[in-house]
């Protein structure tokens, strides 16, 4: 299978790792699933879209704020609480601010994954890290989700489903939807190959 090429061309960092293919017509031995990936590389970035989508979502939160603000407000003026009108509702504007504006970047720098032949690794979290390697030999299914305003992105969700309880389902936001497809269609023949 040929290098899936760069979804996103301005940026290089958002490239897909080639997956490997084996040179020989037979299985290519491992000695560790390990040894395929070095964990201390860069991941590869999520679509830029992503941030975005991640945006749309704080404005929701952020104006739900808002008006909870204008709510707390107008119960204080009419309990003749002597605080000033608008400081329960500007505080609720600059938590509201920091949401939509800091929030969506950070998780987005924090989100990020890398493909090899034999497994993926998604990390994210900001306060609570996740570093998650899912083994392809364990995926048992996965799906390329899109909702109305990922399509309108054309970006996707991958969801990897794996035998066991812990992580039985791993997601994967933010891919391109064309890449996630590619994605899938490659870790499926990686486990046909596998199962032969």
């Amino acid at each position: 299978m040929p290098a899936v090429s760069a979804p996103y061309p301005r940026d290089a960092q958002y490239a897909p790792r080639p997956l490997d293919e084996p040179s020989g017509t037979g299985p290519q031995p491992t000695s560790s699933i390990f040894s395929d990936v070095d964990d201390e590389a860069g991941l590869t970035k999520l679509h830029p879209n992503y941030k975005l989508l991640m945006r749309i979502a704080a404005v929701f939160v952020g104006f739900v704020l808002l008006i909870a603000g204008l709510i707390i407000d107008g119960a204080l003026q009419a309990e003749e609480v002597p605080i000033p009108f608008g400081i329960i509702t500007g505080f609720a504007t600059l938590v509201a601010l920091f949401i939509i504006i800091r929030i969506p970047l950070a998780r987005y720098n924090a989100r990020g994954y890398q493909i090899s032949r034999d497994r993926l690794r998604v990390v994210r979290g900001i306060l609570w890290r996740s570093d998650t390697i899912v083994p392809f030999g364990r995926i048992q299914h996965i799906d390329v989700d899109q909702g109305p305003i990922e399509r309108a992105l054309d970006i996707a969700t991958m969801t990897l489903h794996t035998a066991g309880s812990h992580n039985a389902s791993v997601s994967l936001p933010g891919l391109g939807h064309a890449l996630a497809v590619d994605m899938r269609e490659a870790i499926r023949a990686h486990i046909k190959r596998e199962s032969m």
